[in-house]
C-alpha cells in the first residue's frame, strides 16, 4: 500500500488507514525505530504484560518461594540516613 507523505504543521507525517491500526493493534501509543533505512512502528506494549500469568505458573509449580529467608536485612543507613 502506498501512502503520500504530507505536512502536518511544522511536521510531516503519514496517514495510516484505520483497518492497518486494526491489524497491529496500534491505538495510541508507538515506538518508533530506523532500522536498515526503514521506520519500524510498534504498539507501545505494557511493561508488565504477562506478568499475571507468569507468578501464576510459578505459584503452581511451587516456584514462589522468598528468596531472602526472614533475616534482619536493615542497614545501619536505614537508621542513620533515612529521614522518616
Amino acid at each position: 500500500m502506498r501512502a503520500r507523505v504530507v505536512k502536518i504543521g511544522n511536521y510531516k507525517g503519514i496517514r495510516i488507514p484505520k483497518p492497518l491500526l486494526e491489524q497491529t493493534g496500534i491505538m495510541n501509543d508507538v515506538d518508533l525505530e530506523v532500522e536498515n533505512n526503514r521506520i519500524i512502528i510498534r504498539p507501545v506494549s505494557s511493561p508488565r504484560s504477562g506478568w499475571e500469568n507468569a507468578f501464576r505458573a510459578m505459584a503452581e509449580k511451587g516456584d514462589d518461594a522468598l528468596v531472602i529467608e526472614d533475616e534482619n536485612i536493615s542497614h545501619s543507613w536505614d537508621e542513620e540516613e533515612w529521614q522518616w
